[in-house]
């Protein structure tokens, strides 16, 4: 496809509709599983294309419903640059009730558009491609933000979901070891489930069950939070005083207070200080912005170095534009090796007067 940035996005007179591809979450899965160095190293370019300004990430948009307080649809749009541009949409469900069903809590599909014509040229079940990107984030930020500290040996999971488990399967694909793993868990059965899981992951470290947040947290080098918390539940920074490296992937379930007395790291400033998330609600608390010290993009190329005698917290809110990135790369490797599915003639009406 033309690169339209450098082309000045000017569609050319020979502009034709892509095939309409549909891509499944088994082929999802295929192309990933195993890749996950590969898929961090596209997460860090694609920050950095972000932190360039060769993105266009704008708000994310919340449907809520009023009989189903819990629930929500979110859409994700995106446009990126770079070798593979690409303009598309994530539209991604959280149904907590499903998991009660027996169901994912989560659904998603991710919608590629053509950056020349603008046509969709792809639609892929897009679960485990949000799964992954934020796996991905969370490692490359456990070792960016592990420079300069003493590499984390006790890792503690609150929440105990797929994401979790697509954390650990990240960080365990890259390289990491641990002496031990702490999990906890309000529903006792996800839990099991989990511990079932490292089980047959084939990790080495001891695996310790927590009864509560807080021995877990003051047992642990390095703190994953992957819950589905509306509002902060931990509240004495003294449950830091070690100072962990703290991988706030659900964002909401730290209290101002403990982000006010550690160092913060966030993807993107503006999406994470929005809709109540912690560093929101501290920027609420203070008025101000001065808690954060910077991105993730500028860890990445050298411009912050956090802290090793304080506790550093990397707050994700999840950019569309990871979304995008992996997508593509999923949809390109999957034409590659010729299994996608072309649903011919799903544009019909191509002449402008019939």
């Amino acid at each position: 496809m033309t690169d339209v940035r450098a082309a000045g996005a000017a569609v050319p007179v020979a502009a034709s509709v892509p095939p309409f591809t549909v891509i499944t979450g088994g082929q999802v899965r295929r192309v990933l599983q195993g890749r996950e160095r590969e898929v961090v190293d596209l997460v860090a370019d694609t920050y950095r294309l972000h932190g360039a300004g060769d993105t266009v990430n704008p708000p994310s948009y919340f449907l809520r419903f009023p009989d189903r307080p819990s629930s929500r649809i979110i859409a994700l749009p995106a446009s990126i640059g770079g070798p593979a541009p690409t303009d598309g949409l994530k539209w991604i469900s959280s149904f907590p009730g499903n998991v009660d069903a027996g169901l994912p809590r989560a659904s998603a599909v991710l919608i590629l558009n053509d950056p020349v014509t603008g046509y969709p040229f792809a639609v892929l079940e897009s679960s485990i491609i949000s799964a992954s990107r934020t796996a991905a984030s969370a490692a490359l930020a456990a070792e960016a933000l592990s420079a300069g500290r003493a590499r984390p040996a006790r890792v503690g999971f609150v929440g105990t979901g797929l994401i979790a488990r697509y954390i650990h399967t990240f960080l365990a694909g890259t390289g990491w070891t641990f002496d031990e793993i702490g999990v906890h868990d309000l529903a006792a059965g996800s839990a099991e489930g989990f511990l079932g899981y490292l089980e047959r992951s084939g990790t080495t470290g001891r695996i310790r069950t927590h009864d509560d947040a807080e021995s877990l947290v003051r047992a642990s080098d390095l703190v994953v939070l992957a819950t589905v918390a509306a509002q902060p539940y931990l509240h004495d920074p003294g449950w830091f005083g070690h100072a962990p490296l703290v991988l706030n992937v659900s964002l909401r379930d730290l209290a101002p207070e403990i982000l006010l007395a550690s160092a913060n790291v966030v993807d993107d400033v503006e999406h994470c200080l929005k809709a109540d998330t912690s560093p929101h609600l501290a920027e609420q608390r203070t008025g101000n912005r001065d808690f954060l010290d910077g991105t993730l993009d500028d860890v990445l190329a050298g411009r912050l170095t956090p802290p090793a005698d304080r506790t550093v917290v990397f707050s994700p809110f999840g950019l569309g534009v990871l979304d995008l990135a992996l997508g593509r790369y999923v949809h390109d490797e999957v034409v590659r090796s010729g299994e996608q599915t072309v649903i011919d003639g799903f544009f019909h009406e191509l002449s402008r007067h019939g």
